[in-house]
């Protein structure tokens, strides 16, 4: 059977955000020794900070050796099986007293695991050179894939069994609490294997995932960039987590070298990163066929009821809007006075945030009264977790990861990592978290362990929900056009990053995906031509293709994921829509707050629906580009 806290790491890994030590760069004011100086010498420990600057991990477990204590409980018996008290079940799940017994002895052991792994994750953040923080982390890992490994026979065993006896589960009075979960794995029976294939797809599941790991490494631990020189000579350095702070610097030239120097080096590893991405989609396109799908999309897709149509509509749909894409485009021309706009101007600032920084504190409490549409009870309880409860983690520490999520499990409060600075860009992702937390808080509250976790596709809409209450509020609270101008930039930026840019990067995976499919091997002169094909297909003439942008697509590490970028896209277009009826209407808002509240108990595109969006639709994606639009003349009637 699936395994939820297996899941939950995929979902909470792919939720990463840029990292925030970035913000030190401003303007290439600061030196790489500076920099190195200030890591070093002013970045407190984790000792360091009072516990009011930190999560309450302890609310889990209150020291590591609680947590080991647990995992020598629950690790089961050395050898195979692990688990015997699951095992007994196999050639049994016939009757439907043994399915009602298995499904609950399987909870209450995914249920710990999941606990288990969510203290081992987050104190591996807290700390990623703690060594006993790391083999804790490599212990619940390991143990996650043999949970998943000695549960791959239920699966087959209860598709094997006859129509009658599905039928017979289906309507047994105390299996109905499972009736929504057995329903999707009926559903799955095209696709499902024999007990012993089924074995050897989860074995192979380490070997599959291994090109992505070595993207992870390459691109993480060995490249190094060559570094940005000031116009005073200073060398600023370059990396993949600093490469987006320049990209917002209003010093074109600081942007463009930026530009150049990261995606030459990724150039020069072409040859290997296009093998490691061609892996990837053979692993994904092995599994297609593995299990009689007649896609990746479709297989991607089909788990969850999704139409593949979902997919290609919202493509189709947002290459129709390239006429606004060029008006803005050409606005920025004006604003930046600049020939032709080259992807190192796509995020320079057309206006300067005017407002000063704010304090954590001060986060807070615009996030919590951004919420307030969304009702009382919503409000109190994201209040007590960020002011009472310590759910977030805000601050830089040394060795501390970077980015930002949000995680925890059923028996924990919602856990949040920042590297909180202060600037709009931390307050918003503040939001987006907080977002993800209160989703999963409402739906832990209101739903059974089997169905709390709610599915990827509806998970962007919660957060991105919550971004669009904060800007409305922050818009309300603008004192100055100037103000206003630049959270206008900054939504029409988050439009076009968010659905615009995603949706082409849905494209090109796709377009990968179909050409492997149709045996065609993958070489970097076609993935650079098909990448380049793209960009003036989605931008028009309005933006110079540079030979270094051809290249882009071998540093985007979603593509290493299963067709999970879309998911952006429709997520945002999804929120949009709601947040129109919602702040307009309170049984609007009851319908959102009760989709938040449902988890995964039923599927995303009918928890979406009774929310009151149809993403089966293109009407929800026309709406984003109309609001693109508007947003654009808005912002140059501000400039």
């Amino acid at each position: 059977m699936t395994c939820f806290f297996v899941n939950r790491f995929s979902k909470f890994r792919n939720r990463l955000l840029t990292p925030a030590l970035a913000a030190l760069l401003l303007a290439g004011t600061i030196s790489h020794k500076s920099l190195i100086a200030k890591e070093e010498n002013s970045m407190p420990t984790r000792s360091e900070l009072p516990s009011t600057n930190k999560w309450n991990v302890e609310a889990l477990y209150s020291d590591p050796s609680h947590w080991a204590q647990e995992l020598t409980t629950i690790q089961g018996q050395k050898g195979s099986p692990r688990w015997p008290e699951l095992k007994m079940f196999q050639g049994k799940l016939s009757d439907p007293k043994a399915v009602a017994a298995y499904m609950e002895k399987y909870l209450k052991l995914d249920r710990m695991l999941n606990k288990l792994y969510t203290y081992a994750h987050l104190r591996m953040d807290e700390d990623l050179g703690n060594d006993e923080f790391k083999k804790n982390y490599g212990l619940i890992i390991s143990l996650a894939h043999d949970f998943q490994l000695e549960t791959s026979w239920v699966e087959p065993e209860l598709l094997s069994l006859s129509d009658r006896e599905i039928q017979r589960l289906m309507q047994e009075p105390s299996l109905a609490p499972y009736r929504f979960a057995l329903e999707r794995i009926v559903r799955m029976k095209p696709h499902t294997l024999s007990s012993e294939k089924e074995e050897l797809i989860a074995l192979s599941g380490k070997a599959l995932d291994a090109t992505g790991k070595a993207f992870s490494a390459l691109i993480n631990a060995d490249l190094t960039f060559k570094p940005v020189v000031d116009s005073n000579g200073q060398e600023l350095p370059l990396s993949n987590g600093t490469y987006l702070s320049y990209q917002t610097s209003p010093n074109r030239e600081i942007r463009k070298q930026a530009f150049v120097n990261l995606h030459e080096k990724y150039a020069s590893y072409l040859n290997t990163i296009c093998e490691l991405i061609q892996g990837k989609v053979n692993a994904h396109v092995f599994n297609a066929k593995a299990r009689k799908y007649p896609d990746s999309l479709t297989a991607a897709t089909f788990g969850n009821q999704i139409d593949a149509k979902v997919v290609t509509r919202l493509i189709e749909t947002i290459r129709k809007g390239r006429a606004a894409m060029g008006e803005y485009l050409d606005l920025r021309k004006e604003v930046l006075k600049v020939d032709q706009i080259h992807a190192y101007d796509l995020t320079a600032p057309l206006v300067a945030e005017s407002r000063d920084k704010m304090t954590y504190a001060e986060a807070c409490q615009n996030v919590i009264d951004s919420v307030a549409p969304l009702g009382a009870e919503y409000q109190n309880a994201l209040r007590k977790g960020l002011l009472e409860e310590r759910w977030v983690d805000p601050y830089e520490s040394a060795r501390k990861r970077s980015g930002a999520y949000s995680s925890g499990c059923y028996d924990s409060m919602p856990y949040i990592l920042m590297n909180f600075h202060g600037n709009l860009r931390d307050v918003e992702t503040l939001a987006h978290e907080a977002g993800h937390s209160m989703h999963s808080y409402l739906s832990k509250k209101n739903q059974p362990y089997i169905y709390s976790q709610y599915p990827i596709f509806v998970a962007e809409v919660a957060s991105t929900f919550n971004e669009l209450l904060l800007l409305d509020h922050l818009m309300k609270k603008a004192k100055t056009k100037q103000d206003r101008a630049f959270l206008l930039c900054d939504m029409i930026d988050r439009i076009r990053t968010t659905i615009v840019r995603q949706t082409l990067f849905a494209e090109f995976e796709l377009k990968m995906h179909q050409m492997v499919e149709q045996g065609q091997p993958l070489t970097p002169s076609l993935l650079n031509h098909l990448y380049a094909s793209l960009l003036k297909d989605y931008y028009g003439d309005a933006l110079a293709i540079d030979p270094q942008l051809e290249v882009e697509w071998a540093r985007i590490p979603h593509f290493y994921s299963n067709f999970y970028v879309y998911q952006y896209a429709t997520g945002l277009s999804a929120a949009m829509a709601l947040y129109e009826k919602a702040i307009r209407s309170t049984e609007a808002r009851d319908r959102y707050l009760k989709f938040l509240s449902s988890g995964g108990s039923k599927y995303p595109l009918d928890l979406l629906k009774e929310a009151g969006v149809d993403m089966t639709s293109s009407a929800p994606i026309e709406a984003a580009l109309k609001r693109f639009g508007e947003l654009v003349k808005e912002l140059r009637n501000n400039l």
